[in-house]
């Protein structure tokens, strides 16, 4: 299909604001308030102060109620009290930190829970799940004064990334600058989806028409960071560990049983949701297997049509399934290799299983346009059924815009969703939630933390499984990584092969 089928441009002035479009069928004022207090994070009084951002190498740390001999199953409750740089109390909450307990040496570690009491004061809280030695590890990620420079860049910068439209004719070629909210510099070729309604803007190119747009690829960064904006957000002060949180115990051993159901859509997901022992993730969400044979894998995917759309993070997984089963074969399908899309096939074992970026915003190499569809017209236009499996993520090419543009796009999936169970309710519907890694201003954990709580609170109810991968990448013992390692994505894919052929 023509580029000029699927989308037109329609002048500025007839399109619809982002208000209006919010406030459309697609989410209720009721439920934008339950988002908006699922959301709500403490602030720092006004201006703020470097010297009374909190500083990780101050703050003091103890363990609640220490026993002498801890045994797998106990509670383990660390006390966190914040200080400022001059080492002084700090009586506010609003600090954004991260908490596991681990071993290196046994390749073990689990997720552990912050409280914050908004008074300066945190409890991080540690379910004790194997035996032998563990160390707690606390990071400052964000300062609650940082987290309020983010907030801010987040609502008044949201083109701090930016993205190139290539628009071609014969032999001419021009550029512009293109985004998901209109600007002066963006204005005024505006690409409405006829289905979704969802609106992408380009500037005018100097002499060709609108229609004329082929490629997409990211532009760059350019966030309006003042000098106090950036002390707040220094290296110095940022995922450092609280040095006084490296509190070192002793686990004995004491049988434990796991009562844990067959994998299943709509089970809800614990904190912790599961731990890591000798490199293997034992999932507290229901009964899990380990997938380490070929013939375990093509046994389950047998006569599977996969659908999976979202970013690299997701890619990810469809790249590790086609090197791990030397009979899926990928297809050259002479498409970008970042956005794809990509096809795979077992011709013997009749799998097919795809991959495709979600649509703009992405920050990708150039591609063609055509190629970047909506998840929720991609979902729309499938006829679901027992053997059809749809696997989706979205969140980290959005941290940098106001949460309202997610909402909006994450309404239209599960309204897609919603509409495929009902005419197919045997389809299996898979969501993989957010990685850590990012910890700076344009993809900050704070921020994809946010979008995170939105997907989930967005499709409570509904049976759609959810892989929570946020606490398996931000506990694991190898530090995070937006792209973590194999150890990591083996045991992702384990966990979306058990919903597949529960045992």
């Amino acid at each position: 299909m023509d580029i000029n089928e699927m989308l037109f441009a329609v002048p500025v002035d007839t399109k619809l604001s982002s208000t209006t479009r919010l406030l459309n069928k697609d989410v209720s004022a009721a439920e934008e308030e339950q988002l908006n207090e699922a959301l709500a994070w403490p602030a720092p009084e006004e201006p703020l102060s470097f010297e009374n951002s909190t500083d990780p190498r101050t703050c003091s740390c103890f363990i609640k109620n220490l026993n002498k001999t801890y045994f797998v199953g106990d509670t383990l409750e660390v006390i966190l009290v914040a200080r400022d740089q001059l080492g002084n109390p700090k009586r506010y909450g609003g600090d954004f930190f991260q908490a596991k307990i681990h071993s290196p040496e046994q390749k073990a570690s689990t997720y552990g829970t912050v409280v914050d009491h908004k008074n300066g004061s945190y409890t991080a809280k540690f379910i004790l799940l194997w035996s032998g030695n563990a160390q707690v590890s606390i990071r400052l990620i964000h300062s609650s004064e940082a987290v309020a420079v983010i907030r801010k860049l987040r609502e008044s910068d949201p083109h701090k990334v930016f993205f190139y439209g290539y628009f071609e004719h014969g032999k001419k070629s021009e550029k512009t600058v293109c985004n998901i909210l209109e600007t002066k510099e963006n204005c005024c070729c505006a690409y409405v989806d006829p289905i979704t309604q969802d609106t992408w803007y380009c500037g005018r190119p100097p002499t060709l028409t609108c229609d004329k747009l082929k490629s997409h690829s990211m532009g760059g960064y350019k966030a309006k960071l003042s000098k106090s904006d950036e002390n707040f957000l220094r290296a110095t002060v940022t995922n450092i560990e609280v040095p006084e949180s490296k509190i070192q115990i002793h686990i004995t051993q004491k049988s434990i049983t796991l009562d844990l159901k067959k994998c299943t859509p709509g089970m809800k997901v614990p904190v912790p949701a599961g731990f890591y022992l000798q490199d293997h993730w034992t999932s507290f969400v229901c009964s899990t297997k380990t997938f380490s044979q070929v013939s375990q894998v093509t046994s389950c995917l047998r006569k599977k049509n996969i659908y999976m759309m979202g970013d690299s993070t997701l890619r990810q997984w469809f790249e590790y399934l086609v090197q791990f089963v030397p009979s899926i074969k990928r297809l050259d399908m002479q498409t970008s290799d970042k956005s794809g899309p990509f096809l795979a096939v077992d011709s013997e074992n009749n799998i097919v299983m795809r991959w495709r970026a979600h649509g703009v915003p992405i920050r990708t190499s150039k591609t063609i346009f055509a190629d970047l569809h909506y998840i929720s017209n991609e979902i729309r236009n499938l006829g679901g059924g027992p053997n059809v499996v749809i696997v989706f993520n979205l969140c980290a090419h959005f941290t940098t815009l106001p949460v309202h543009t997610y909402i909006q796009r994450v309404s239209r999936i599960r309204n897609s969703i919603v509409e495929l169970l009902q005419r197919s309710p045997e389809t299996t519907v898979i969501i993989k939630t957010a990685n850590t890694g990012y910890k700076d201003v344009y993809g900050s954990d704070w921020l994809t933390l946010q979008l995170d709580t939105v997907l989930r609170k967005m499709f409570e109810g509904i049976a759609v499984v959810i892989i929570d991968v946020w606490q398996m990448t931000s506990c694991h013992y190898s530090g995070e990584n937006i792209h973590p390692g194999k150890t990591v994505i083996q045991n992702e894919v384990d966990m979306f092969l058990s919903f597949l052929c529960p045992a």
